[in-house]
């Protein structure tokens, strides 16, 4: 291009555009009706018919997207919000029809779907099931839940198809949250919170009639052990009492035998001594000696019975005598005794 400098001279200089796109990016250039696909890496633009239509990223991109209010089939508005997940592989194809971004083609195919699915869902079984995702599939047991997940596997492969138009692959849908707006719906939200608050209330009873039921079966086990640690103790008493009355009996049999053994000993002694005295008696020849012992026996007996004891002879007629008047005396008693 030519240009005027500042001493008034025209010179010609060369007019350049540098792009720098980043790896896994790319852009597109547009001259006339013309586009052409610009790869990654360093470039420059010198033909100023040429001009720059957009740039726009490869890799995977993700967004939460709120919807316009949607009318079920009983006519309850609803506000919905969207997960998508997509990944751009032919750019050439968005930029022909005009937008600048895949969310721009994205968001009116999308609101356009979800009208026409949620346009024959009644309010009753959107409401059983918060959000629409696979992270959060119903098990099947629930009548409405193989209708929800059709719904989002038809949501998905519609979107998916009205996506490839436009050179984007969607990878994922959900629908992660939903409100519901207007007379009815708050009429319903009352109902529905009633009907979680009698749940809740029901399983608070049921917790607390667990707590209780468990209190209760802790104080049976601390009685029973109780119990149990009452019937070890009189065992051990009842044991205890045992021992002692054995180890007393043991100790009275031990201390009879000992006093008997000592009796028997003693005995023993008494009688050797008797035997060694009348040894020794017997040994004395001399007969004025044993005159004197006779006496010493006299003395002794006198000494040991009183003065005024008399003594009767085991021998002889006064032996005889004495025995007869023994025999009297006790025939008599007898005697008595019968009568009596």
């Amino acid at each position: 291009m030519a240009s005027v400098t500042g001493n008034g001279k025209q010179k010609d200089y060369v007019v350049a555009l540098f792009l720098n796109i980043p790896a896994n990016n790319c852009a597109i250039l547009q001259k006339g009706d013309d586009l052409e696909l610009l790869a990654a890496g360093q470039h420059y633009i010198t033909n100023p018919n040429v001009t720059l239509r957009g740039l726009y990223t490869l890799g995977e991109n993700q967004i939460e997207m709120p919807t316009k209010d949607i009318f079920t089939r009983d006519q309850v508005p609803v506000s919905l919000t969207i997960y998508l997940k997509w990944q751009l592989t032919e750019p050439l194809k968005l930029a022909t029809h005009g937008y600048n971004t895949p969310y721009d083609a994205l968001r009116d195919k999308t609101q356009s779907i979800l009208t026409q699915i949620v346009a024959h869902l009644d309010y009753s079984s959107m409401v059983k099931q918060r959000s629409l995702g696979p992270d959060n599939l119903d098990d099947g047991s629930d009548a409405s839940s193989a209708f929800l997940d059709a719904l989002r596997t038809r949501a998905m492969d519609d979107l998916h198809e009205a996506a490839l138009e436009y050179g984007i692959h969607m990878k994922d849908l959900a629908v992660i949250d939903r409100q519901f707006k207007g007379d009815i719906a708050s009429t319903m939200d009352k109902l529905t919170t009633r009907a979680l608050q009698a749940q809740v209330e029901a399983a608070n009873v049921d917790r607390e009639n667990s707590n209780k039921i468990k209190q209760e079966e802790g104080a049976l086990a601390v009685a029973r052990v109780k119990a149990q640690t009452q019937n070890t103790k009189s065992d051990a008493d009842a044991y205890s009492v045992v021992a002692a009355a054995q180890a007393q009996a043991r100790k009275l049999k031990i201390e009879a035998e000992a006093q008997a053994e000592a009796t028997r000993l003693a005995a023993e002694a008494d009688a050797e001594a008797i035997r060694v005295r009348a040894s020794a008696d017997a040994s004395v020849i001399d007969q004025f000696a044993r005159e004197m012992e006779l006496r010493r026996v006299d003395v002794s007996r006198v000494k040991a019975f009183g003065s005024r004891t008399v003594f009767v002879p085991t021998e002889g007629v006064g032996a005889q005598v004495g025995n007869a008047m023994a025999v009297g005396m006790a025939a008599g008693m007898g005697a008595d005794a019968r009568r009596s």
